[in-house]
């Protein structure tokens, strides 16, 4: 399939797709016009892509799964690397959802404002 159809079929722009090109984690090759061409595969390759990221994940971090990028990635156990990758990204969350309360909560104080939320 072309690009405007794997973009169709998976939700994701076309800029996102060559972008994930670009970091080696999806593949095409090329028709004799020059069009980029996916296999079916890639829909699914995508949709893992598009999970992890929404997870947290960069695409630096997403590049360490390409192996398992083509099953079942939200039932598949997770690998050594890939606990320790979801670990360090759940360590900055926190530390961002920490700054962020403390500032509401700053931000309540000086406005006097009673906060049932921490």
């Amino acid at each position: 399939m072309r690009i405007g159809e794997l973009a169709r079929r998976s939700g994701v722009s076309p800029r996102a797709l060559r972008h994930y090109e670009a970091a080696g984690l999806i593949t095409s090759t090329r028709a004799a016009n020059g069009y980029r061409v996916y296999g079916a595969e890639a829909v699914t390759r995508v949709a893992n892509i598009r999970y992890l990221l929404n997870a947290g994940l960069t695409l630096d971090d997403v590049s360490a799964f390409r192996s398992c990028l083509d099953g079942d990635m939200p039932s598949a156990p997770p690998s050594a690397r890939g606990l320790e990758i979801a670990r360090e990204r759940l360590a900055v969350l926190d530390a961002r959802i920490a700054a962020q309360t403390e500032a509401r909560n700053r931000l309540a104080r000086s406005l006097g404002v009673v906060s049932d939320r921490g």
